[in-house]
């Protein structure tokens, strides 16, 4: 693990959110990864894995309707990825796919799930920061429903 992957974390909203002990224990955890452009991290309904700390890079969001991919959210540095990896483990809700070079570390969702459990304070600010992002996964979803529907209004 680099000193430039470990400065990028410390600075995302999930390396605020934890004490510097706590933070020592997630990067413990953590793998390097690298995606190419293009690259689908995971589609929807496969089973759950991994969960990522984006360093660098874009993912593209998506949903995919008729075969065809609507993009929810554009997930950049500093963002997480595969919330469901460590809170469900059954199944992506989107796809996930590489709009250019992406660097993140990864996390084996059960056995981050284990340490939350086995350090509570650390388990309680983990879960805190997953819940914002579910939630703000949320609320991107509605406000492309409300596009896709305001667009279709306008074409009646």
């Amino acid at each position: 693990m680099t000193t430039e992957s470990l400065l990028e974390a410390l600075r995302s909203p999930l390396g605020q959110e934890l004490e510097p002990h706590h933070f020592d224990k997630l990067r413990e955890l953590a793998k390097e990864v690298e995606f190419e452009e293009d690259h689908i991290i995971f589609s929807e309904d496969q089973p759950s894995e991994d969960f990522y700390l984006i360093l660098s890079g874009g993912i593209a969001l998506e949903i995919v309707i008729g075969g065809r991919p609507m993009c929810v959210q554009t997930l950049s540095s500093g963002d997480e990825l595969g919330w469901a990896a460590v809170l469900m483990r059954d199944g992506w809700h989107f796809q996930a796919r590489c709009t250019c070079p992406v660097r993140a570390w990864a996390f084996h969702g059960p056995t981050l799930l284990e340490a939350c459990k086995q350090d509570t304070a650390f388990g309680f600010a983990l879960m805190r920061r997953l819940l914002e992002v579910v939630a703000g996964r949320l609320e991107a979803t509605r406000l492309q429903l409300l596009e896709v529907f305001k667009l279709k209004a306008k074409l009646a």
